[in-house]
């Protein structure tokens, strides 16, 4: 995987934070994050095989770049000073990485997406049930 932190700042539209310096190091981080996250997905949906790496590593930059926009789920800010007050909105994030939106982009949908099973209608299943 080759996402650096040039790729995000890139991507952010802003100036490669210095090598060494915390929003660096933060940057390389969450970049590790997203690839663990990716690669722990894999095994256990199954998947053979590698992602394609094109995917992987766009997939890992919009998820960075979503959690340095979004690094909270503060969803307000106000700041009081005597009489004043100033507040600020914000979306909110997750306060992760998160892939969620990525799954089926890099086949790795599997079959936890289902919240619940519907069985047709029809015989009533009695053998379970205790009376």
């Amino acid at each position: 995987m080759a996402v650096t932190i040039d790729a995000i700042a890139t991507d952010l539209g802003v100036v490669t934070p210095a090598a060494g310096s915390i929003t660096a190091d933060q940057w390389e981080m969450w970049i590790g994050d997203a690839e663990m996250l990716i690669e722990e997905r894999r095994i256990r949906v199954g998947f053979e095989g590698p992602v394609d790496p094109a995917k992987v590593d766009y997939a890992v930059r919009k998820a960075v770049v979503a959690h340095i926009k979004k690094p909270d789920d503060a969803t307000q800010v106000t700041v009081a000073v005597d009489d004043g007050s100033t507040s600020r909105r914000y979306e909110s994030g997750k306060g992760m990485v998160s892939l969620d939106d990525w799954w089926d982009y890099l086949g790795l949908l599997g079959n936890d997406s289902a919240a619940f099973t519907i069985r047709p209608a029809g015989r009533v299943d009695t053998e379970d049930v205790t009376w």
